[in-house]
């Protein structure tokens, strides 16, 4: 990344601004503002997180913020109430509370003497979801998003539950938000007689969030508020949606591009979930200038041409044997002017006797009944530490699925699109999963994902009415796979991989179960058949990745990454364990030490659902010399055939001693999950 250091506008930053909301809360917000605004309004850039913006995103936001307040905008960094130095709680994820609050800034920063009266609010993952949350309320002020790695359905493309089944992730992040959450404001910015009482009332407030989420196991009015797929129209802001291949929110992209009115354009590079002037694999691309010319058009009115270009642009990865980190990726940009595209076009293949992947239409007789472990070669559902979390060499998994594979492939294909994968299946159960893996098997053997998708079974009509399956009773259904844009040479054959099991990426269903197909097929999109699919070249570009100066801190600890996956050869239990240390620092100018490090450990027997169980440890550390805090949270979950149970502790220290504990303890009933 290059950076930047001198820019168009002089800037003042000021790293405690209060807003008030109208029940008297006073959030509290990052700015910077060009000195200029004061006598020449500017419109405002709005990103509202409970992340922290004192040390959590601090590293992104250096790089973001000052650049585009060097351009000539002013731009606002809130923490959502109850996190940071913001007073009050925080009560879910995309409240009406917090939605209101969205509002209301941007309501009152579009009415201060430095606003032009444009605001356009820009974020990432939570941040991505609330800018169009916030554009289907419609406040007059919001003109434009720019929205990466969101979704636009928080039941079916969150991390809670994908086509019907319940997400190990749904855990997961349920105990990272309770530890983020844990954290005190800094005393420099909220007071020393104050700091405390804010901590006090937030940790006595506390909520362990998967209570609430997992009493919601199909997609009712709880999950489709904040789900702006409910009504597309609504939208009137103009959206710039930006994803990676590598990320679990990779299909938002061209949903927003197909069902919008209002102006709308699309970017998806190769890259995990990460903001795209500093992603990887590379090739990380100029984003903030990308936003920028986005920012021009629909905040100031400059007729830069931005609304004619393609609808929707994407990175064509190229074949690569597989690794659990990439730090580039191979493959050239391709872009097409509307979309869906008139040359993508759907090329049939059939399952077939002997586990081929035919051309001509086929009969089957197979019965898939996977090991619970299968799934384990998946790597992370959201790849994030940039470091071995990607989708491992697939092997392990297609031994424990019933796989299709095709003749050697005589020429290439561009895959660009939805898959779908069609299926006649009787299963022998009332409740079963099914996940279908598309694979790219090179010429050395290796399976390589492509893509992939997931179903609960008692779904196939609707997630928010499912029915429990009829034993021996045959069912027809299609699947929809992940959107991709994936080369797969000549030379190569395509694979389909069929497994009722996919551990630790979703919980298994309370039976083993088995499901006998007898038919089924996958349409691949192909784009432009047999037409320059080995050029290779960049159809378009974008301007090399810049921002601002780096964060400035001290490193006191260094970020370190483990993953295993082992079998205990006494007890047959297969471990996925993550270590994930985030490491420690302490920053240059205010002096405030942060650090963070987790552990998961995922356990489950192959012969046994009921023996899935997975135990997490979160630790969080700050303050400063004589002053220091650290909160650490433990948590578990384990299911039988009727019921999801859960745990949760939640401790802080102060200065070394015990200030605080907490315990949480739920059982939820399971409903056709």
């Amino acid at each position: 990344m290059k950076i930047v250091t001198e820019f168009p506008y002089e800037v003042v930053e000021h790293p405690d601004m209060g807003i008030t909301m109208s029940d008297g809360c006073r959030l509290s917000a990052r700015v910077w503002m060009p000195v200029k605004a004061q006598q020449e309004p500017m419109p405002v850039i709005f990103e509202h997180l409970p992340y922290r913006k004192r040390d959590g995103t601090i590293v992104r936001d250096q790089f973001t913020h000052p650049w585009f307040a060097g351009h000539g905008y002013v731009c606002i960094r809130t923490d959502m109430r109850g996190n940071g130095e913001s007073e009050g709680l925080m009560d879910d994820e995309y409240s009406a509370q917090e939605l209101s609050d969205a509002k209301e800034v941007i309501d009152w920063a579009a009415n201060q003497p430095w606003c032009n009266g444009n605001v356009g609010m820009i974020g990432i993952s939570w941040g991505g979801f609330n800018g169009l949350q916030l554009a289907y309320m419609q406040p007059d002020a919001l003109k434009a998003v720019v929205t990466v790695c969101s979704t636009v359905d928080r039941y079916n493309g969150d991390i809670h539950y994908k086509g019907g089944c319940l997400l190990g992730e749904n855990f997961g992040w349920a105990s990272n938000m309770l530890s983020y959450s844990s954290r005190p404001p800094d005393p420099m910015l909220v007071g020393e007689n104050k700091w405390l009482e804010l901590w006090q009332e937030r940790l006595e407030n506390i909520k362990f969030d998967l209570s609430t989420w997992i009493r919601h196991q199909h997609r009712d009015d709880y999950w489709k508020h904040g789900s702006v797929c409910e009504d597309y129209s609504r939208i009137k802001a103009a959206v710039l949606t930006v994803g990676g291949w590598h990320d679990g929110y990779r299909n938002t992209i061209a949903h927003l591009v197909e069902n919008l009115d209002a102006p709308v354009k699309g970017i998806i590079g190769p890259w995990i979930h990460k903001y795209p002037h500093y992603a990887a694999p590379a090739p990380a691309i100029g984003f903030l200038q990308e936003c920028k010319r986005w920012w021009d058009k629909y905040l100031k009115g400059v007729d830069n041409n931005v609304d004619n270009e393609p609808a929707y642009r994407v990175y064509l990865m190229d074949s690569v044997a597989p690794d659990r980190w990439l730090d580039t990726r191979p493959g050239h940009w391709i872009a097409e002017q509307q979309w869906p595209a008139d040359p993508i076009e759907s090329v049939d293949y059939f399952l077939a006797e002997n586990h081929l992947l035919a051309k001509e239409p086929a009969t089957v007789q197979e019965v898939i009944q996977s090991p619970q472990d299968c799934g384990a070669a998946a790597g992370e559902y959201f790849p994030f530490a940039f470091s071995d979390e990607l989708p491992d060499e697939q092997s392990y998994d297609d031994e424990r699925s019933v796989c299709f594979t095709s003749e050697t492939l005589a020429q290439g294909y561009d895959i660009v699109g939805t898959p779908v994968v069609s299926l006649s299946l009787t299963p022998d159960s009332t409740n079963a999963h099914i996940t279908a893996r598309l694979l790219d098997i090179r010429p050395d053997g290796q399976s390589a994902l492509i893509t992939y998708g997931m179903l609960n079974l008692t779904h196939i009509h609707s997630h928010e009415h499912p029915n429990a399956l009829l034993p021996n009773q045959a069912i027809d259904f299609k699947l929809q796979l992940d959107d991709i844009a994936y080369h797969i040479p000549a030379g190569h054959r395509l694979r389909i991989a069929l497994a009722n099991a996919n551990w630790p990426t979703i919980w298994p269903s309370p039976s083993t179960g088995t499901l006998t197909l007898t038919n089924g097929k996958v349409a691949i999109p192909v784009r432009e058949p047999g037409l320059s699919i080995d050029s290779g070249k960049d159809e378009i570009s974008f301007d090399p990745p810049e921002g601002a100066p780096h964060w400035q801190a001290k490193e006191l600890r260094a970020p370190s990454y483990q993953r295993e996956c082992s079998a205990d050869a006494a007890t047959g239990i297969v471990t996925t364990s993550i270590h994930c240390d985030f490491g420690e620092n302490e920053d240059s100018v205010h002096g405030l030490i942060s650090g963070e490090s987790m552990h998961e450990q995922w356990n489950i027997h192959p012969d046994d659902p009921l023996s899935a169980n997975v135990s997490t440890r979160w630790q969080q550390t700050g303050g400063r010399a004589g002053s220091m805090w650290k909160t650490e949270v433990t948590s578990s979950m384990h299911s039988d055939e009727t019921t999801f149970y859960f745990e949760a502790e939640l401790k802080t220290w102060l200065n070394n001693d015990e200030y605080f504990n907490k315990s949480f303890k739920d059982q939820v009933p399971r409903d056709l999950v």
